[in-house]
């Protein structure tokens, strides 16, 4: 027995081991006594928190479904209201709704009876099946839309609103029930004097919504469920269930007081965790409302799911702990005896890694513990701290390339439109000066003009987005514009032929609102096409007020081939100034998000009417500066003003 307390003295690896058992031993006997009560408060704790916490990520991800859909329609309502004089239109703003959304299952635009005079019914609906987009004009003796659900409810409230759960109509060779459910966002439509004249509908499919909000559940056996603003199941794991039955349902039968209560705080917009008895389990069910359309959302949790682990941990633990206590004493000796031989070694290596000798290689072991582990780790980051570095430095050059390159197409791009003011010393009665100043490193404004005997012509335009793609477009739009111009032909000439060109094989959908004139400097005619751009302003001369020049509503360049362009004509610009701009002048927002606004540009322009074109754009360019404060430029921003002195 002495021997063996003296070979235990000299031995650290016997000593670590004693320690070892002693203090597991201690822990084992101090927290056995609570650890019970403790861990399956904290389990219960932990549950709560994690199914609040994805609850609170099911409403974030629902009223994220919801305010994409209703901005959808926000976007489609500003389109339909420009051109309700374009019954054709509306089946293309449908389809461009749906367009890669696939939260949308479809959307109407549907108007009341006769509103477009040669038409009794028209509605233009697209639908989405499995990304593909049917377009077509709905409405019949058969198929009276004006008496649904989503056409009657905003016509009758006068607001937005969601309806509840309802099956539409599919048409193939006739009117069939759809399979699928639906639920829609429907926004009334008014004429100027606050007149009802239809309804846009966005539908999303309540399957590939239960779907959505039931991917993320916190344990196995638990799930979501979904009720409308009257109590119905819109998702409900049982398919019984959904659409045909309340939360009440089940209690006229089998009076329960508490699902009764956690019926009432669910409808009437309450959260909060209930425990209950759901198909003889008991349960907790944690919910909270989504108030923007009237629903509430909850998860419900089988109380054996939530301790399941805590019970099969605790009798695995107490099994374990009891056989360990026994062998950990024999185990511990040898293994930290034999763990600790290569540490040594790898401490050298590691501080030869560590005053930088890269070249020098750090073998692999072949031990699967914590300290093989760790010797691999040392060699692997040895090997990608030299691939890391190796990889940075090519990076770098050709990131620097990049930025080389990027400033090359900058300047390209800035020597295509005009830099030298005055543009024509040999006519004295031109005044014009343009700036162009993008958002990024190249944009998508441009401004050109050019003189063709006694014409000038001249145009400004704004691609729809920014960077790169914006300033390929830009590059030919603009070129099209000295092309087509060259030739003589008057700005809805001008506007046709480029829109043609532009929408041939434009799988983006890019498009760019554009302002064309031709002054004759001999009469100061001025003869222009606005093709879905800002108005320009006018100041007709000295003393005159600024104000908005009246434009037709021509459509964007490059949308659709074939459109048909209205021009206009100024009978006399002379001793007039014109002013244009791009929608980074009036929309520029500072760190508030405030915008500079139609008034703002109007009032700027105000304090020097009579200055020339330069003075106008620098100062209004000092204005912007002083709005934005700093704030980064959200859109390209392009000026350009306009005398002819008399």
């Amino acid at each position: 027995m002495r021997k063996i307390f003296e070979s235990i003295r000299h031995s650290l690896s016997a000593r670590l081991s004693i320690w070892v058992v002693l203090f597991a031993a201690l822990i084992y006997t101090v927290t056995q006594i609570y650890v019970s009560d403790t861990a399956r408060r904290s389990v219960r704790k932990e549950a709560i928190q994690g199914a609040t916490q994805i609850l609170e990520n099911t409403v974030l991800r629902m009223n994220s479904i919801i305010e994409d859909v209703e901005l959808s329609a926000d976007q489609l309502e500003w389109l339909v209201y420009r051109h309700l004089d374009s019954p054709e239109s509306m089946l293309e703003y449908s389809r461009n709704a749906v367009n890669g959304k696939d939260f949308l299952t479809g959307c109407s635009i549907a108007f009341e009876p006769w509103f477009f005079k040669d038409r009794q019914y028209f509605s233009a609906y697209t639908s989405n099946t499995d990304g593909e987009l049917v377009t077509r004009q709905e409405g019949s003796d058969d198929y009276q839309y004006f008496y649904l659900d989503w056409y009657l409810y905003p016509k009758l409230l006068n607001q937005p609103c969601w309806t509840e759960p309802y099956n539409d109509w599919e048409f193939d060779d006739e009117y069939n029930l759809a399979t699928d459910m639906l639920l829609s966002y429907c926004k009334p439509l008014t004429d100027d004097d606050g007149t009802f004249i239809g309804v846009i509908s966005m539908d999303i499919s309540l399957k590939w919504l239960s779907e959505t909000i039931s991917q993320v559940k916190p344990f196995p056996n638990s799930y979501n469920i979904l009720i409308s603003r009257g109590g119905t199941f819109l998702v409900h794991p049982d398919p019984e269930k959904l659409f045909y039955q309340t939360i009440f349902t089940e209690t006229l039968s089998h009076p329960d007081p508490k699902r009764e209560a956690l019926g009432q705080s669910m409808i009437n917009w309450k959260e909060g965790m209930n425990e209950l008895v759901i198909d003889g389990k008991d349960s907790y069910v944690f919910y909270k409302p989504i108030k923007s359309t009237g629903w509430s959302v909850a998860i419900v949790c089988p109380e054996k799911d939530i301790f399941s682990g805590f019970n099969r941990l605790r009798t695995f633990a107490e099994v374990m702990i009891l056989l360990g206590l026994t062998l950990m004493f024999i185990v511990s000796y040898f293994v930290i005896r034999k763990t600790m031989r290569p540490l040594k070694v790898l401490a050298t290596e590691a501080g030869n890694i560590a005053s930088g000798h890269f070249e020098h290689a750090l073998p692999l072991s072949t031990r699967v513990d914590e300290i093989g582990t760790l010797n691999n780790s040392f060699a692997n980051m040895q090997s990608s701290l030299v691939s890391y570095i190796d990889e940075l430095t090519l990076t770098t050059a050709r990131k620097e390339r990049m930025e080389s390159e990027i400033q090359i197409a900058r300047s390209i791009q800035m020597g295509m439109v005009p830099r030298t003011f005055p543009p024509f010393p040999e006519r004295k009665e031109i005044d014009l000066y343009a700036s162009i100043n993008p958002a990024r490193e190249v944009g998508g404004d441009l401004y050109d003009y050019f003189l063709l005997k006694d014409k000038l012509y001249f145009c400004i335009a704004d691609v729809s987005g920014k960077g790169v793609p914006a300033s390929l477009f830009m590059a030919v739009a603009r070129s099209l514009f000295r092309l087509v111009g060259q030739q003589g032909c008057p700005p809805a000439e001008i506007a046709r032929q480029i829109n043609d060109t532009l929408a041939e094989e434009n799988e983006q959908m890019m498009f760019v609102t554009t302002f064309i004139g031709v002054l004759d400097l001999a009469s100061g005619s001025l003869e222009f096409c606005n093709c879905g751009h800002n108005p320009p302003v006018l100041i007709s001369g000295p003393g005159a007020a600024p104000v908005f020049l009246e434009c037709k509503p021509n459509t964007p360049l490059g949308c659709s081939p074939g459109w048909t362009f209205e021009g206009q004509v100024l009978e006399d610009l002379r001793g007039a100034t014109l002013f244009l701009y791009t929608d980074g002048l009036n929309e520029a927002e500072n760190e508030a998000h405030e915008q500079f606004s139609d008034a703002r540009l109007l009032e700027e322009l105000k304090k020097a009417p009579e200055a020339d074109a330069q003075t106008i754009i620098e100062n209004m360019l000092h204005a912007v500066s002083l709005h934005v404060a700093g704030a980064e430029p959200s859109d390209d921003l392009t000026l350009l003003c306009l005398r002819l002195r008399r």
